[in-house]
């Protein structure tokens, strides 16, 4: 890595984020999408994914295109970029006509730097004709294990992504997650078609987290239990049937 990209990420990191350090994998990702290199990356959640492609999107020319799955995330990150000053926008099925006349409009004229969409949204020929009128710099890909049939959160749209490689050429694209086996892993770069792509495999432990493993016997107690041990804190119980609640 050259010292002069690493001083920008480093300014760009102090002036919208007031970080003076990177996480673990951060900064090994981040060159590489400012390398115009294909990735998969996968980092714990709360790992600090969204920084590894909002900063370099900041550096690069161009709108950066990220599919997300759910509305509220999307929302979650856009009010969040709009917070730090940088534009990016959200388009999806919440908006009515002319909030999404609106910032297809700013698309056009270059004052969106991220723009959020939904996998089906990127199948409309609207859409594509609209990403295709103005200069782009790289695709995301969040939540990527919804690509893969051996993901736990599966979504058919997301099997279709791998045609931005064909329609977007010669795009490059970024594939972040925080859950994938080996295979769901190999799914990934081959549904999307990452070209030799850059993959950088975070620690899946979490130490802060516990886990205990308890027969079931007298249900009712056992979970009286539980909410004496932690009285006064916040917590969730999960039943298998109404009845149960």
């Amino acid at each position: 890595m050259s010292d002069q990209i690493r001083k920008q990420m480093m300014e760009v990191l102090k002036r919208y984020w007031g970080y003076t350090s990177f996480l673990p994998l951060q900064e090994e990702t981040i060159f590489s999408i400012l390398a115009g290199r294909d990735t998969l990356t996968m980092l714990a959640t709360g790992g600090g994914k969204s920084l590894c492609f909002q900063l370099p999107a900041l550096l690069k020319d161009g709108l950066t295109v990220v599919i997300s799955p759910l509305i509220s995330l999307m929302k979650d990150q856009v009010d969040g970029l709009k917070d730090l000053g940088i534009a990016a926008e959200c388009l999806n099925s919440s908006l009515d006509v002319e909030e999404q006349r609106s910032i297809e409009n700013q698309v056009r004229k270059g004052e969106v730097k991220l723009l959020y969409i939904s996998p089906e949204r990127l199948q409309k020929e609207g859409m594509v004709r609209l990403l295709k009128s103005v200069p782009l710099s790289f695709f995301v890909i969040a939540d990527a294990h919804c690509i893969s049939h051996w993901g736990h959160d599966f979504r058919e749209d997301y099997r279709s992504l791998g045609i931005i490689k064909d329609t977007f050429k010669p795009i490059d694209v970024h594939a972040f997650t925080a859950t994938a086996t080996r295979e769901v892993r190999r799914d990934i770069l081959e549904q999307l078609r990452l070209e030799n792509p850059q993959t950088n495999i975070g620690p899946v432990d979490r130490p802060n987290l516990t886990y205990r493993i308890r027969p079931r016997s007298q249900t009712v107690s056992q979970v009286t239990e539980v909410l004496e041990r932690h009285q006064g804190e916040a917590g969730i119980i999960y039943c298998l049937r109404r009845d149960d609640v």
